[in-house]
């Protein structure tokens, strides 16, 4: 039986491709599956790909006919998947030697249905280290006790998928997919249903993911329409949250979290196309204008001034659509 899948999407990154690749060389095992989703890349990558099927032990290559995006990729890969554990990577990061050894470790030894780990992000040669936003560490924990508080930063504000492991019984359950087509933000959505729906994680202090920064062909270096799914998936955060047994107490966080991806968008609005950006003013005044009045107000009210300011004016605005 294969012990751990590792979902791996590329699309259009030759430049980076030969080090992730390289990377999972450094961490195969007799029992692990790596799983490479070519979301229908038109540089080099593709015969990368071709190549590490041949040379990389336990590789399966599936090819997108067409684009599909990051979301749809990894479901391809999640579909395809064996293993009794699953993990993801993207395809221009890159994982220390060893480093899923230790995580498969770590998720044994505490018997949950996810772990939670911290990364390295890399920005051209500047490391930092991001660290899993709670304190309790190595011992099995009720994920929905890491949503709350609402005013702090909590475990739902990393959202990073290939920041763990997961247990097969979460793919078995529905738990694992992302929403079809989501260009950007994909694991928002994500991460709030497996803290609200699964029945156990933990955090590891382990540092084997290193997430690369500032690529060029990244979303999060694009302004185009394609960003603007950061909308969509925040509506459907409320909308689940809004239908859990416990909305009244979670909606808060949910509401304030969506305020201040939309303000941090707003103010970056100049990186936008001009056509994006009058669209981002207008989907976001209609998205403040669904939200619960009462904690719309509050989540205002507890932002700093320029970031209050930003939203409450195109809030104002009459939306074109």
């Amino acid at each position: 039986m294969v012990k751990l899948s590792v979902i791996v999407p590329f699309f259009n990154v030759q430049t980076y491709a030969q080090d992730t690749l390289r990377s999972l060389r450094a961490n195969t095992g007799r029992d692990f599956e790596f799983i490479l989703v070519d979301d229908c890349s038109t540089d080099g990558t593709g015969a990368l790909l071709e190549r590490a099927e041949r040379e990389l032990p336990g590789a399966v290559l599936v090819r997108h006919a067409a684009n599909g995006g990051l979301a749809t990729a990894r479901n391809t890969g999640l579909d395809a998947a064996r293993g009794e554990y699953v993990t993801f990577l993207d395809g221009d990061d890159w994982l220390a030697p060893g480093h899923l050894r230790q995580l498969l470790a770590a998720i044994e030894a505490l018997g949950v249905d996810f772990v939670r780990t911290d990364h390295v992000r890399c920005t051209g040669r500047a490391r930092t280290v991001h660290r899993v936003p709670h304190g309790r560490r190595g011992v099995p924990l009720d994920p929905r006790d890491a949503i709350l508080p609402a005013d702090r930063t909590t475990a739902v504000d990393y959202p990073y998928a290939w920041a763990g492991i997961y247990h097969r019984r979460l793919l078995d359950a529905g738990l694992l997919h992302f929403r079809h087509g989501l260009r950007t933000a994909e694991d928002r959505p994500w991460i709030w249903r497996l803290h609200r729906e699964a029945d156990s994680f933990a955090v590891a202090g382990l540092l084997g993911v290193f997430y690369r920064r500032g690529v060029a062909s990244s979303l999060t270096q694009i302004g185009d329409a394609r960003q603007l799914d950061f909308l969509r998936a925040f509506d459907q955060v409320l909308e689940e949250t809004a239908r859990d047994r416990d909305a009244e107490a979670l909606l808060p966080k949910a509401v304030r979290t969506y305020c201040a991806i939309i303000s941090h968008h707003l103010g970056a609005i100049e990186r936008f196309e001009p056509e994006v950006a009058r669209d981002l003013r207008s989907l976001s005044a209609a998205a403040l204008k669904r939200m619960p009045p009462s904690l719309l107000n509050d989540a205002l009210n507890s932002m700093d001034a320029d970031r209050a300011r930003r939203l409450r004016r195109v809030k104002r605005r009459v939306t074109a659509r």
